[in-house]
């Protein structure tokens, strides 16, 4: 039986539930587990905590939107994450996790072997929370580090944290996501990114959607595009006070680029990248379907092949 995916949001967890998605943990048939904007008692997330911690099967963990909501909590997880090997993405987005909480989860995802893609957006992160994150963004030639980064909407970050993970950045072998939309960056910071980007060989989507941004980023980014060969292919500007026609004067030179690489690549390659951005569960082929235990249950199992029913029947 190949593994499954579990998705609840924004829904009270039963003792049922979090039997099941516990079970699937240690039986090793769950891919990707999302209890997004879930609610449940410290008790049930700590067993859930326990059973991940030696999940192998585990690549995706969605915890967003506060269901990492104490310090208590942070501490759980951070322990499951010292022995899971699996996980490859975490998503922490909405959690009040502070400068002090990622303190406590940073040993944890530094060493973690396989971790990839990292979502702290609006965790009311600050200063002391980048000079953490840098240390996940190796410089080349070190060991692999992150490969997406979300701070989206960490107004606490000054331009001086900014200013450290631009040069992180700059110097990383690794980073190929950036997504820094709805903080307040200003043209200053805006700057030292153009720069980062320029000295980048990898980082290929960059969001600065709702930053503050004005023209004069705009053409600084312009000229960053048109003068020097980066790896970006996507430069988000949208609610920004910049002119339309300067963003599209820099989506156009981004989309030339793409362009001469596919030709240059040929098509093999460039139906190789669109797979790699397709879900998991579209590239295995999967269906979805409702446990029918609880017709008011919003945990949605994601199937891999025709024959398998995993965790079909919730206990009661």
């Amino acid at each position: 039986m190949l593994p499954s995916s579990i998705q609840i949001s924004g829904e009270p967890l039963s003792g049922a539930e979090v039997r099941d998605i516990c079970r699937g943990l240690r039986d090793n048939a769950v891919r990707l587990l999302s209890l997004r904007g879930c609610r449940l008692c410290d008790r049930d997330f700590g067993r859930i905590c326990r059973a991940l911690a030696g999940a192998s099967s585990l690549a995706q963990l969605n915890l967003n939107l506060g269901v990492v909501s104490s310090p208590s909590r942070i501490k759980q997880l951070a322990e499951a994450l010292r022995t899971n090997r699996s996980i490859q993405s975490l998503f922490l987005h909405g959690s009040p996790l502070t400068d002090a909480g990622l303190a406590l989860l940073n040993p944890a995802l530094a060493l973690h072997p396989a971790l990839v893609a990292l979502d702290l957006g609006d965790c009311m992160l600050g200063d002391e929370a980048i000079n953490l994150i840098c240390g996940l963004l190796p410089p080349d030639g070190a060991k692999s580090g992150l490969k997406e980064l979300t701070l989206s909407a960490n107004p606490g970050i000054t331009p001086k944290g900014w200013s450290r993970l631009a040069i992180a950045v700059a110097h990383s072998s690794q980073v190929r996501v950036l997504n820094l939309d709805y903080n307040p960056l200003g043209d200053h910071v805006a700057g030292m990114l153009a720069v980062a980007v320029a000295s980048s060989r990898t980082l290929e989507v960059l969001d600065l959607e709702g930053t503050g941004l004005t023209n004069q980023s705009a053409q600084t980014l312009l000229d960053m595009v048109e003068n020097y060969p980066t790896a970006l292919r996507s430069l988000v500007l949208a609610e920004n006070s910049i002119s339309p026609e300067l963003q599209q004067q820099i989506c156009d030179l981004l989309s030339e680029g793409e362009e001469e690489e596919e030709v240059a690549g040929g098509p093999g390659d460039t139906q190789e990248r669109e797979r790699a951005r397709e879900p998991a569960a579209h590239q295995r082929g999967s269906s979805s379907w409702t446990g029918p235990s609880d017709p008011s249950s919003q945990m949605v199992i994601m199937t891999s092949g025709l024959g398998d029913s995993l965790l079909a029947e919730t206990e009661m």
